[in-house]
């Protein structure tokens, strides 16, 4: 968990809201196909849809360093776009958007290819 003081209070962020933000984030990428599995859970989850609506973000891993977030990412990029432009277009949409909607500091954003698709 990430914990924020202000002068109004405390306010605690889960890893469940930063997977469900940088999920809605990434999948509005462009050449973004999908997420893919990182473990035999997310593979078994993924293959029941009644289980994945209470299981958010298949293929992010959130670790939290010193009140700082480390994401890795895993996803499949679709055919005939240039990798590393998506790559680096992830990268910066996903630091925008935990900065912007939550003030959230990001130590690192990891993006893996793990497949392309046609």
């Amino acid at each position: 968990m990430i914990v924020t003081e202000n002068y109004l209070g405390k306010i605690v962020f889960s890893t469940d809201y930063i997977k469900s933000v940088v999920s809605k984030t990434v999948s509005e990428c462009f050449g973004v196909a999908g997420m893919s599995c990182t473990s035999l859970k997310e593979y078994i989850i993924s293959k029941f849809p009644v289980l994945e609506k209470g299981f958010p973000g298949t293929g992010i891993k959130v670790k939290i360093v010193e009140n700082e977030v480390k994401i890795s990412l895993h996803i499949s990029v679709a055919y005939g776009t240039n990798i590393s432009a998506v790559v680096k277009s992830v990268k910066n949409k996903v630091r925008f958007a935990l900065a912007e909607t939550a003030g959230i500091p990001v130590r690192s954003v990891s993006v893996y290819v793990d497949n392309v698709k046609c």
